[in-house]
């Protein structure tokens, strides 16, 4: 059986859907805020590694721990409202790419746990 990352198209679809998803979060005036003064390039290629390695390809995610990497956030305000964004930012981004809603679903089974790390909870 293969991974959910290479039927989602590898490599090339993980990078090009991580960059529409972030377009799509930086132009929402709810979430944008969060990015100010973030290296977003740099936030961009973590992502990427992120959902490569959560999705079942080739790990080589170096980044922090979700919990570490989003306690500023929180303490900044942070919540479920954010997250729920987030999420349906990335739902649009994978049906605007074509992306079949099983996919999705699988897609969103992995991310949707992980509201309480990034959360802080």
């Amino acid at each position: 059986m293969s991974t959910l990352y290479e039927r989602l198209g590898g490599e090339t679809a993980i990078e090009a859907a991580v960059v529409r998803f972030y377009e799509k979060v930086l132009a929402d005036p709810e979430v944008a805020p969060f990015f100010a003064g973030m290296e977003v390039d740099r936030v961009v290629q973590k992502q990427i590694a992120f959902m490569t390695m959560a999705f079942g390809g080739p790990n080589h995610y170096t980044g922090k721990d979700l919990r570490t990497a989003h306690a500023r956030l929180v303490k900044n305000g942070l919540g479920d409202k954010h997250f729920d964004a987030v999420a349906g930012h990335l739902v649009t981004t994978l049906e605007e790419l074509g992306v079949e809603k099983p996919l999705i679903d699988e897609v969103l089974s992995i991310v949707a746990p992980t509201r309480h790390d990034v959360l802080n909870r």
